[in-house]
Order: C-alpha cells, then structure tokens, then sequence
C-alpha cells in the first residue's frame, strides 16, 4: 500500500496486476488499483478533479485529466472516506503513476491532495542486474 497525506486529506493506493485481462505476447498489460481518500481535516472536501502522470518501463510518458473520479465528484465529510478501483493499461511489464486531485473545503477554499508515486509491477517483469 502506498500512502500520502497533505491538508489533511490521507490518499493511499493499493494496485493490483490483472494476469486474467493481459496479453504479455500483445504487449498488453493491466493493472487496477484502488485508491482510499479519507478525510482527517476539520470540514467537509469535494474532489473536483483528478490530474495522472503515468510512466512505462521504456520511460514513455502520458498525462490524464478530468473531472471528478469513476464519473463522481464526491464529497466527503470529516472522519469519512471515499474508495473507488480503476484500471490502467500499458504496453511494458511495469511502469509507474503518480498525480493529484484538484480539492475543495465545504468554505470555498481549494487546494490540491497528493497521490503518491506508485508501482505498476507484474510477473512479467524482466529484472536485469546492474
């Protein structure tokens, strides 16, 4: 489990290779991940949007943004939690994601909560010695 919190706002993320869904001979790899955003500031927080940077072995690079999460822009009042599970493909055997959601308190005031940095690993994976 990966874990981060800024304002408050603790956002940890559990990925998962699905061997099932990939074809390593396609070079098609699949991951879900699970992302629990709990609330341990003083008031109420929407998540407005969501900002990825997401990295393949080969270092190859793509950003993805958009409003809210799985189609909810939820809010979540102190001493709660929101918990969603998305997926990502990649052509290589590994990679890894990092990125942020665009916040904002029940006062009007935004701010940004931290997603940590996370591995995208699977069986797959050639290890090389260095």
């Amino acid at each position: 489990m990966y874990e981060r919190e800024t304002h408050g706002i603790r956002v940890a993320v559990k990925p998962a290779f699905l061997d099932d869904e990939s074809d390593p001979d396609e070079g098609q790899y699949l991951w879900a991940y699970t992302v629990t955003i709990e609330n341990h500031g003083p008031e109420s927080v929407q998540l407005l949007s969501r900002y990825w940077h997401i990295t393949d072995a080969l270092g190859r690079e793509q950003e993805v943004r958009g409003p809210g999460v799985v189609g909810a822009q939820p809010v979540i009042a102190p001493g709660e939690a929101f918990q969603y599970t998305s997926g990502c493909p990649l052509p290589t055997s590994s990679g890894c994601m990092v990125g942020r959601y665009q916040m904002k308190t029940a006062s009007g005031q935004s701010f940004e909560a931290e997603i940590p940095t996370f591995l995208l690993e699977s069986p797959h994976e050639r290890r090389q010695i260095h």
